[in-house]
């Protein structure tokens, strides 16, 4: 086994996150703002955060002034700026991120949080995305929003009285007590750092076309940098012999058999199911092996005592669409109560490059015994490198996942397991590494 000091390193497309902020007056529509830049990119790895999530929970005397509307809200000392950083770290670093859900109605955090991983560009608005130093540092793009006082203050009514339950009363004793002031005092000094300075909201479409476009660059220049990552990996691979932790399945005379009757063009489409989920059958058993079992007493029917084994921690498998489906029957057979999750990772044809879409995972994947990932064929292993990146991501020990498919190329495999040493793949059989995924297609019939 390659110890883990030999691994090589791998960085997937989100690693490495560039991130915008943009800041501006309470009211200035730096919302709608991020809103348009993601709507004029029209891309899945875009995604907006909002610095209303990190004010700071209030003590019960805080509470009560701002019921009165007598809290400062407008100044940084309202935001947790150490929680912002962290939560802002994670996500630079490809690592999932629980940001809090603040309530303005309740003026309180809420238990639940809002995940956020994967995104290539994170885009951060608040009044102070561009105050705190340590955010700065992070920032690729530095934007601020401009708009007329008026205006703020005109939006920020409606706002606060349909969305956030204020009275009108109520909205204007904090603008000029809190708002107003405070924005001469810290949000306009933040116009002179910003990169871009962007008056009229939505409605400048020039400038909200620079700023997609410097976006699209940098979204270019990223999956050319993992392009040439997947590129390095394949000919590392190439020189090396299979890894030892590439388990082939024992060649015997069933499982031969069944081989012939999968890859034979004039099987019928019955059979074919029938026999490749008695190949995936086999397939989940053999993975189950690297469970963890302990010590364990049953009485028997007649009474004596048989000294066994029973699973220590639970089993559960995480289904890379659309071709792990055709795995799941066989699951099902080897493992009924297993729990299990998706991942659609979608090869881009234009570029070759994997796209992760799309993740549902079980709760509290990283504290189970074993994670199997399913996948009936592995070609030049760059899904299958997205995929476990996703579940390491996601807290799951590398030695507890499992790659399960049908069919593997020595390239694809070794790909994976160079970086990622301590996972086991357990294969029906290799074959060539660019060869088309049929498995799949006459499991499903299209």
């Amino acid at each position: 086994m390659m110890s883990p000091t030999s691994r090589t390193r791998y960085s997937p497309p989100w690693g490495n996150a560039s991130i915008i902020g943009i800041a501006g007056s309470s009211g200035s529509g730096k919302t709608s703002l991020a809103l348009a830049i993601v709507a004029s990119l029209n891309l899945p790895w875009v995604v907006i955060m909002s610095m209303d999530s990190f004010y700071k929970p209030l003590t019960p005397e805080q509470s009560k002034a701002a019921f009165r509307n007598e809290f400062d809200f407008d100044s940084p000392q309202g935001i947790d700026f150490d929680v912002l950083v962290d939560k802002l770290n994670d996500i630079k670093q490809g690592r999932v991120a629980e940001v809090p859900v603040y309530s303005f109605e309740k003026h309180a955090r809420l238990k639940q949080t809002t995940t956020i991983y994967s995104p290539h560009v994170l885009i951060l608005e608040g009044i102070f995305a561009l105050h705190d130093q340590r955010v700065l540092d992070m920032l690729d793009l530095k934007i601020f929003a401009e708009a007329d006082s008026d205006l703020c203050l005109s939006r920020r009514l409606v706002r606060d009285v349909k969305e956030r339950g204020r009275d009108i009363d109520g909205c204007i004793k904090q603008w000029f007590g809190f708002v107003k002031p405070n924005f001469y005092k810290y949000v306009a000094p933040q116009r002179e750092i910003a990169d871009i300075i962007i008056p009229r909201g939505i409605e400048n479409k020039v400038a909200i076309a620079m700023v997609s476009g410097q976006i699209q660059k940098t979204l270019a220049y990223k999956s050319a940098q993992h392009q040439q990552e997947l590129s390095r990996l394949g000919k590392i691979a190439e020189d090396s012999p299979l890894s030892p932790n590439a388990l082939v399945l024992k060649q015997t005379n069933q499982v031969r058999g069944i081989h012939s009757l999968i890859m034979d063009p004039k099987t019928t489409r019955e059979d074919y199911i029938f026999y490749f989920d008695r190949m995936a059958a086999i397939l989940v058993e053999k993975a189950v092996d690297f469970l963890r079992f302990q010590p364990t007493q049953v009485t028997t029917p007649q009474g004596g005592l048989y000294m066994g084994l029973k699973k220590s921690a639970e089993v559960s498998a995480v289904v890379i669409l659309r071709g792990g489906s055709a795995f799941e029957t066989g699951l099902r057979r080897t493992i009924p109560d297993c729990r299990s999750g998706r991942l659609l990772i979608q090869t881009n044809y234009s570029t070759g490059e994997p796209e992760l879409h799309y993740r549902a995972l079980p709760n509290n994947i990283a504290e189970h015994g074993l994670v199997l990932l399913l996948d009936p064929q592995m070609s030049s292993g760059g899904a299958a490198l997205m995929a476990v990146r996703v579940l390491t991501d996601h807290g799951v020990p590398e030695d507890r996942i499992v790659f399960v498919t049908y069919l593997a190329g020595r390239v694809g495999v070794n790909r994976v397991l160079n970086v990622y040493p301590e996972v086991r793949v357990v294969v029906a059989r290799m074959g060539d590494d660019m060869e088309d995924r049929w498995v799949e297609t006459k499991y499903l019939g299209c």
